[in-house]
């Protein structure tokens, strides 16, 4: 089978503090994969190794290999912004900039110097239908980014990384700062989103992994504990402290 990612024995190390512990793990296109695991178990760390979010953090240092696509992000000749428009980021809490809505969309596309209103134009509608956001908002598309409610917000943060036609998106926790009703929304999305990208998600939220998630990877203090099919680590967990995780009786 051909991997959208390929990660190889990767470690990571701030300073002297080993956070990833020789991590192994192939991804599979168009799919949803969950990292699960408690506070500090470098859940999220591992997810920014993938954007190379982590390259302006002192004391960062990397060893093992990532490709995606059949390519090494960390070669030298990778350019860093050409990777992040490749591998799209959503954050926990919505950050919209203080522009218009379509501003906000078409951000990316400015930077790489995209200046024909009707490419701009397009790409507006394109990504805020695929963010389930462009009925809301059709008509108001000059307003203030900031005016909309938190999970339009992050909805539209989601229309931006996808209007850099990104082909893996990463969402740390992307629905832990939203009501139960956006919370939905936005799962329902996760499921639309992968017919056309690799979407990674790292949750705190055990059902919303089961929900939205084909395969599911459990760290516990910087170690890969477990890693399968979302309904073999759920039902059947092969290692304890994965049952012990998803049982609630630690972390």
């Amino acid at each position: 089978m051909d991997y959208k990612i390929y990660a190889q024995n990767v470690n990571v190390y701030y300073g002297d503090n080993h956070v990833i512990k020789g991590v192994t793990m192939n991804i599979a296109p168009n799919t949803v994969t969950a990292f699960i695991g408690p506070s500090g178990c470098g859940k999220s760390t591992f997810l920014r190794v993938l954007n190379r979010m982590n390259d302006y953090i002192v004391g960062f240092r990397k060893e093992g290999n990532i490709l995606i696509d059949g390519e090494d992000i960390y070669a030298r000749s990778v350019r860093v912004e050409e990777l992040r428009k490749k591998v799209g980021m959503v954050f926990q809490k919505p950050n919209p900039f203080p522009k218009t809505i379509y501003e906000n969309v078409v951000y990316g596309l400015r930077i790489q110097g995209i200046k024909d209103k009707r490419i701009l134009d397009e790409a507006v509608e394109t990504s805020l239908k695929s963010s389930a956001l462009w009925e809301e908002v059709k008509d108001q598309l000059k307003k203030s980014a900031l005016a909309l409610s938190g999970g339009q917000q992050q909805r539209l943060c989601i229309a931006r990384t996808l209007a850099t036609s990104p082909s893996v998106v990463l969402m740390d926790e992307p629905a832990s700062a939203l009501d139960p009703i956006s919370t939905a929304k936005i799962e329902e999305l996760i499921y639309e989103l992968k017919q056309k990208y690799t979407i990674i998600i790292v949750t705190h939220n055990m059902q919303q992994a089961g929900r939205v998630s084909d395969s599911t990877a459990f760290f516990y203090m910087g170690d890969l504990i477990e890693y399968n099919t979302t309904k073999e680590i759920f039902t059947n967990p092969q290692q304890t402290r994965t049952q012990n995780y998803i049982t609630g009786r630690f972390g």
